[in-house]
């Protein structure tokens, strides 16, 4: 059991001393945002601590949009849209210094009628698929990179100039640029002190190629600490810099420039608390971690969706991009998908193909499950990429689109095998929801290119 960044008993002590007077309670949805409740903590600890709170089970049923939309069977007009139960998980509970007086926590979701988890939901998809690896003795641990682009203009601005003419906080590439990044710096170090004040553990902030882009980095942890803190994180840092008058996005393609990643770092541990992947096999690989290899790479289109969950994610993957399309794999390679970093008890692949529009658990769960894919059915690894793979004419390829990612993963026996028919389905439904949005919808371009001239 973790020690959260805050127990319960000193949020009783903070809320006794005025210090504390707000409690977030937040789930998780299927795009990896919060969605939550407020409470005035004394109600918190008398009645929520003991007894949890509900939520309406369209949360896990709607477009990025919050339309109710048709094809879940969890959450209808027919089923009369009830409530989950949102149970507390004091494990998460913590500060969050960028809103004064206030705890943060997130909730696990279950039926009210005691049937127990709400399987579709991502924290519990995740937790699914490290029972299964723990009942290999293994554990999972993993990091996520997420990059952002920063406009000098507010939410509100932005909203109202329909997203165009946005000026970045960045007129320049500044990846790895001191000067550069110390134009903003006030921006990133407000976030990391801030996200160090909640219970994250931040590393380091670096500028990126596109104009106003930049990475904060937090340190490796368990699978789904590092799920947890990503959407803390992710969450925290659109509202610190609302305050500031400024704007964040996580949009995997926001320009035609380079777009936000989320490299996923991902290892597995022994029950002695060792690498399981170290060996003496191929770039030091044990057989387990050739194994992993081999089996994230024979999924890794199966379960795109989980990777690239939106029209906008396939976007980015174009040829000298550092965006990935080919599935291959390779010692510190960024031509590859897979890219082996590290050294002894830290070595690790490297997930280049998800964006940061992500949701983490679900990511992550999925390399969890095409890492089992491996270690259950032997799979072998092929050879080592030592060049660039984007030219590789026998490389697999990341699905182009949506939609193709779509049919893989109704086609995939492994997702149905690792996840469950109810899974499949619900986020079949998500994806089929995206392009249904996305095909019903009149483009600039389309303007731009037929308006006069068609």
């Amino acid at each position: 059991m973790r020690t959260p960044p805050l127990t319960l008993e000193q949020l009783r002590v903070a809320v006794a001393e005025g210090e504390i007077d707000t409690v977030a309670l937040a789930l998780v949805d299927m795009q990896g945002r919060l969605q939550g409740k407020r409470f005035h903590a004394p109600y918190f600890l008398d009645q929520v601590v003991g007894h949890g709170s509900e939520g309406c089970n369209y949360l896990l049923a709607v477009d990025v949009d919050m339309n109710t939309v048709d094809g879940y069977a969890m959450s209808s007009w027919e089923r009369g849209y009830g409530d989950f139960a949102m149970k507390p998980d004091f494990g998460t509970l913590r500060r969050v210094p960028w809103q004064p007086g206030t705890a943060l926590l997130l909730a696990d979701l279950e039926w009210l009628d005691g049937a127990g988890p709400v399987i579709a939901s991502p924290r519990q998809i995740l937790r699914r698929q490290l029972d299964r690896l723990a009942a290999h003795g293994l554990t999972a641990y993993a990091g996520t990179e997420l990059e952002f682009v920063l406009f000098r203009d507010s939410y509100e601005q932005a909203w109202r100039r329909g997203y165009r003419e946005l000026t970045p906080a960045n007129q320049y590439n500044v990846d790895y640029s001191l000067l550069g990044t110390a134009r903003v710096e006030p921006l990133l170090r407000r976030i990391r002190t801030e996200m160090a004040g909640a219970g994250l553990v931040p590393e380091s902030a670096k500028g990126e190629c596109n104009l106003g882009q930049h990475e904060i980095a937090f340190r490796y942890d368990e699978a789904v600490a590092c799920a947890d803190h990503h959407v803390i994180y992710k969450n925290g840092a659109k509202e610190i810099a609302a305050q500031e008058g400024m704007s964040i996005t996580f949009m995997a393609k926001p320009n035609e420039r380079e777009g936000n990643s989320c490299h996923i770092h991902f290892s597995l541990r022994d029950a002695s608390g060792g690498s399981a992947m170290l060996g003496d096999g191929p770039a030091h690989l044990s057989r387990t971690g050739e194994r992993v290899l081999a089996g994230l790479l024979a999924t890794m289109r199966e379960m795109s969706l989980f990777f690239a969950p939106n029209i906008n994610s396939y976007k980015r993957y174009q040829p000298g991009s550092f965006a990935p399309t080919a599935l291959r794999w390779g010692t510190d390679n960024r031509t590859c998908a897979l890219r082996l970093v590290g050294h002894g008890q830290g070595m690790r692949v490297e997930n280049r193909v998800p964006g940061a529009d992500v949701n983490p658990y679900l990511a992550i769960a999925a390399l969890v499950a095409g890492a089992l894919h491996g270690i259950e059915n032997e799979l072998d690894l092929g050879e080592e990429c030592t060049g660039n793979a984007y030219d590789d004419p026998g490389a697999e390829r990341v699905p182009g689109t949506l939609r193709d990612a779509l049919s893989l993963w109704e086609g995939s026996t492994v997702a149905r095998d690792a996840f469950g028919e109810e899974v499949v389905a619900h986020y079949a439904n998500m994806g089929r929801v995206e392009l249904a949005a996305f095909d019903a919808a009149v483009t600039d371009w389309e303007l731009t290119r037929g308006f006069e001239r068609l």
